[in-house]
């Protein structure tokens, strides 16, 4: 009999390792791995991979699988107790989803059979980025959308145009909010087995129900989306309110990852919702952009780049994480409010992770490396091909700028205007270097004057230098408030 090993991130019945697999013929492995499980890690996130393991295990069985659960040291010490157990003719598993597994099972006599997690093998991107100067989202997005069908009139985009993003950037609504309350499940037996059993040494609240652990809470969750937030999550998408931490977001990402979901199911239910007139263009778009072109451009150059890619650092930032981002005090309302819900629910937005927290950490100088060790650890649906990317490339733009054609360096005033933090907090946005200036408006004029010189050159920067430029005068006392501002951040007083 052969050996399925099935990933903690590859739960789904249809994927290819499990796709032609019968009970009579196939005997089933799963290994929770103490290494992969441990340390510092958000409490969720390990409940989430656990449970959701379980409960597919569960599954299988039901089909009339023999399942293996084994809790092991590491993986390939789970795969050797398997081995000597059961002698299996041979053991199959679909390639991982990080580079260090696929080396491991590389090693291991182990038949891998290609990956079908993704609507574009990491292969496939690299055929597609093969003999280009730069590889650009919207030109893998478009490419994306013509190949797979998705909101497309024949040859041209649905609408008459291929992006909306313009139409995606309002600032939170001030009055009612248009889109309907979601509500978590109820924790169950399962759940509760669960957390009795999680390893000492994590952080964060224990669930509340929030994220789906199964196939059947995937598909509600993803009904939910698109039967009533979907049409409102376009104009909001870049939008953050302190006392709503979802708002018309599809909390479907931590379910996509472990492969409770797939993409082509969730797009096919944005596209069917959008051709009935159930929702708007620019939601419509604005989401399948999100899943087909940066999902999976994310993906593939996770893959094209190397190992090489994760140790970039551009600006030679060496600043240790703030303790404000492992939830000491902060009187930063924004950094407070994001780090709050993180605590409660190992999640921000797409808007927080990049605008406030990833922000802070370009602009104050923090270490990429820890930067992405800690957003890994720290998020329900993090995992490394997520946070390589989207922190080096980014957020922290250590790579000098492959990935992104301009640091996502911003003042305070952005916050102020996407945000309701500002209001009352003790940092005024508009100050740059007085009594009481936001960090991040101290901050970000330091950083364009610390690095003129590698900016300068980017066409995309050269208003943010004229600006700079403007304020000659102000720069001495920029610079020591900043020099302050990062020691303090650093200390944990701020």
């Amino acid at each position: 009999m052969d050996t399925v090993w099935v990933f903690g991130d590859q739960l789904n019945r249809e994927f290819a390792h499990l796709r032609g697999a019968e009970p009579s013929t196939h005997r089933i492995l799963m290994v929770r791995s103490r290494a992969q499980l441990g340390g510092r890690r958000h409490r969720q996130r390990v409940h989430l991979v656990l449970t959701a393991m379980r409960r597919f295990a569960a599954g299988l069985r039901r089909e009339g699988f023999e399942v293996d659960e084994r809790e092991a040291p590491t993986l390939i010490e789970g795969l050797e107790g398997h081995r000597r157990e059961y002698r299996p003719e041979q053991v199959i598993a679909m390639e991982p989803l990080s580079r260090r597994g696929l080396r491991l099972l590389g090693a291991r006599s182990i038949r891998i059979v290609r990956s079908d997690q993704f609507l574009c093998h990491y292969e496939d991107f690299a055929a597609w980025a093969a003999g280009r100067r730069r590889l650009r989202n919207e030109d893998f997005y478009r490419w994306q959308r013509r190949r797979l069908g998705y909101l497309m009139d024949g040859d041209e985009p649905a609408g008459g145009r291929w992006n909306y993003d313009p139409e995606n950037r309002r600032p939170p609504p001030r009055a009612e909010r248009p889109w309907p309350e979601r509500h978590p499940f109820l924790l169950d037996a399962t759940d509760r087995e669960v957390l009795h059993s999680l390893p000492e040494g994590l952080w964060g609240d224990p669930p509340s129900g929030w994220w789906p652990t199964s196939r059947e809470q995937a598909l509600e969750r993803l009904e939910e989306f698109v039967g009533g937030v979907l049409p409102h999550f376009g104009p909001y998408q870049d939008a953050m309110l302190t006392d709503d931490w979802h708002l018309a977001h599809s909390l479907l990402s931590p379910a996509l990852n472990l492969g409770l979901l797939t993409p082509a199911e969730v797009c096919d239910a944005v596209e069917e919702a959008y051709r009935r007139g159930a929702v708007p263009i620019e939601s419509a778009e604005g989401f399948i952009r999100q899943v087909i072109g940066w999902r999976e451009y994310v993906w593939g150059l996770y893959w094209l780049w190397g190992e090489a890619y994760a140790a970039s650092n551009h600006f030679e930032a060496d600043l240790p994480l703030p303790p404000a981002f492992r939830g000491e005090p902060t009187e930063m309302a924004c950094v407070a409010a994001t780090i709050a819900g993180l605590e409660r629910r190992g999640y921000a937005h797409h808007i927080q992770r990049l605008m406030v927290l990833g922000n802070l950490a370009l602009l104050a100088g923090i270490d990429p490396q820890a930067m992405v060790r800690w957003m890994q650890r720290s998020f329900v649906d993090g995992a490394e091909w997520v946070m390589v990317p989207n922190v080096i490339g980014m957020a922290l733009h250590a790579d000098g700028g492959r990935m992104a054609t301009k640091p996502y360096a911003a003042s305070g005033a952005y916050i102020d205007r996407m945000s309701d933090s500002c209001g009352d907090c003790r940092f005024d946005p508009k100050q740059r270097s007085e009594p009481g200036a936001c960090p991040f408006t101290t901050l970000y004029w330091d950083f364009l004057d610390r690095h003129r010189q590698a900016l300068e050159p980017n066409p995309r920067m050269r208003l943010q230098i004229r600006n700079l430029d403007r304020i000659a005068d102000r720069l001495p006392g920029i610079r020591a408030d900043a020099e302050r501002v990062r020691r303090v951040l650093t200390d944990g007083a701020l």
